[in-house]
């Protein structure tokens, strides 16, 4: 509370009589503010201004006139005994009128021309500063974040809002103003002495209150017009961010998946989401927003430094934060207007998938049948029933959405490479798991659903085989072929082979297992292919000479790309 200065007031009235002279100060306290956090004592400094008059008003003296606040110390005869006296207890902005009797003032001297021999005076003050050289810097902490890993030390380097006003209230200076953060080296001088140590200790998102003493602050000099001589300074301060020099990334793994197979390297291609923020937790991008992940290669010098660094040693589906130094992300100038200069970057990064180009196709049989007589290869055809999804989960595609499996003739470039081969030297009812990296997927750009350079996860179960015959073939003997040829084909020994007598014979030996026609057709017409191949002159017969001549022009065909 205030305290009330007990004043003798030895003030007489008479209804006739002028007042008699007063043996003390009188003081009219006629405005107090509502806080006072401090009163004057005896040792403090002050910093005020007044308007020094007569009991009748009329001014002899005035520090506004002047244009500087009267500045001195309380106690050390600095001002008049009367106002030395009259001024304890007072708080910043408060006024006060001080009547101060000769014997307080000048006296039978008077002052020169300006005050005559025993003069009572009347000052009027208004106090504007109140400090003491045993001050620190005032701290009061206004709010704390939730959680703290860190705290401002000596060589950190901070980016804080503030704003600065002087002890009576006038503001002197705002960063929010100005849309700018303060940023400065702690503790290297870069700062006056009490924000150096005021600093100290805050947290990102924490509020602080200081009260800083002319002497840990701009001194009997000022600064510029804002900050008069002795001035004391009022900093409310926001901390956004806080880095050192010497920081390297932070990695916080927040999900590991298991088993984790693989981890990225540089080199490798990888498909990420990720939100990306500042220290104070406003984002600025976010790969969601954009509605697709980031591709791009690892450790390459593609991205900023620091996430070059930070996404190597990842597994397929973790979740890692990472915080970026500025000197690993974008430095002094920082990057448009939503990243700031000198700004560290928290990345929330998930990882979708990750290949290099050189990875082949990773198969993992999970299933296979006890016996086995023949497996898939090349030119078979094949049915199948899979599933195909993304390494995250994604379903794309099942064959158990239709009544019956996918079918392929092996080899044929009819599906994706990657499928192709992991299709071969498969049983029927074994079941693999394969990883088709997307350069033997659907590439860069993908395909429909499937997204650009996109890992795919396929989970195969193969149904049946039918062995196939090379490329541009639609038969092929199992066995050796009859020396007599024309002689087999030409059952009733008329010379000359009818459609149906070719028919006959072809389908006898698919059925004593000794040939096989090209699969997934209908036999009688890749047999009527067949017989129009021999049948040279159309004529619905094939005779020994057309079958010769066809004879021959096969195995000059095959010398020929023998050569």
């Amino acid at each position: 509370g205030t305290v009330v200065l007990s004043l003798l007031l030895a003030t007489w009235f008479s209804v006739e009589c002028n007042p008699g002279p007063i043996d003390d100060i009188a003081v009219d306290r006629y405005f107090i503010p509502k806080s006072c956090f401090r009163e004057v004592k005896s040792g403090d400094f002050v910093r005020y201004h007044y308007n020094g008059t007569f009991t009748d008003g009329k001014l002899f003296d005035s520090s506004y006139d002047r244009g500087a606040a009267f500045f001195g110390q309380v106690g050390q005869k600095w001002q008049i005994a009367g106002v030395d006296k009259g001024i304890l207890g007072m708080c910043v902005n408060e006024h006060r009128r001080i009547t101060v009797p000769p014997h307080l003032a000048y006296g039978s001297q008077g002052a020169g021309d300006k005050v005559p021999p025993d003069t009572t005076l009347v000052f009027d003050l208004v106090l504007l500063d109140i400090f003491n050289r045993a001050d620190q810097v005032q701290t009061k902490v206004i709010s704390t974040p939730k959680e703290c890993k860190r705290s401002v030390m000596r060589t950190d380097f901070v980016r804080f809002h503030f704003n600065g006003t002087l002890l009576d209230g006038t503001v002197f200076d705002s960063s929010y103003k100005r849309s700018q953060t303060q940023d400065s080296v702690v503790g290297e001088g870069w700062l006056i002495k009490g924000l150096d140590e005021g600093l100290l200790g805050m947290c990102v998102g924490e509020i602080r209150h200081f009260i800083i003493p002319p002497f840990l602050a701009f001194g009997e000099k000022g600064y510029g017009t804002e900050i008069p001589p002795h001035a004391s300074l009022v900093y409310h301060i926001l901390l956004e961010d806080l880095h050192n020099p010497k920081d390297d990334i932070v990695v916080e793994v927040v999900e590991a998946p298991e088993p984790c197979t693989r981890k990225s390297v540089a080199g490798d291609y990888i498909r990420y989401n990720y939100n990306a923020s500042l220290l104070n937790g406003i984002t600025f991008d976010s790969s969601y927003q954009h509605n697709q992940t980031y591709n791009t290669y690892i450790g390459m010098g593609y991205m900023i430094s620091g996430i070059d660094k930070g996404l190597q040693g990842v597994c397929t589906g973790e979740r890692r934060r990472i915080i970026l130094p500025p000197h690993l992300a974008y430095g002094q100038q920082g990057a448009g207007k939503d990243i700031p200069g000198s700004a560290v970057l928290v990345f929330d990064i998930h990882v979708i998938d990750f290949h290099n180009v050189k990875d082949p196709v990773h198969v993992e049989t999970t299933h296979k049948p006890e016996v086995c007589n023949e497996t898939s290869e090349v030119n078979d055809f094949i049915e199948y029933h899979y599933n195909c999804s993304l390494l995250d989960g994604t379903l794309l595609f099942t064959s158990r959405d239709y009544e019956t499996p996918q079918d392929v003739v092996l080899g044929g470039g009819k599906i994706i490479d990657g499928l192709d081969e992991a299709l071969r030297n498969m049983c029927v009812g074994e079941r693999r798991t394969v990883i088709v990296p997307p350069h033997l997927g659907h590439g860069e750009k993908g395909a429909g659903i499937v997204p650009g350079s996109a890992v795919l996860r396929f989970e195969l179960d193969l149904v049946s085989l039918q062995k196939g015959v090379p490329e541009g073939y639609l038969f092929i003997w199992l066995e050796e072929s009859p020396v007599q040829l024309f002689e087999a084909l030409d059952s009733n020994q008329d010379q000359q082979v009818p459609l149906e007598e070719f028919s006959q014979f072809i389908k006898q030996q698919v059925l004593e297992g000794k040939g096989r026609l090209k699969p997934a057709q209908d036999p009688d017409s890749v047999i009527r292919d067949m017989f129009k191949n021999q049948d040279r002159n159309a004529d619905g017969l094939i005779t020994q000479d057309e079958l010769k001549l066809k004879v021959d022009e096969d195995v000059e065909k095959t010398r020929h790309e023998e050569l």
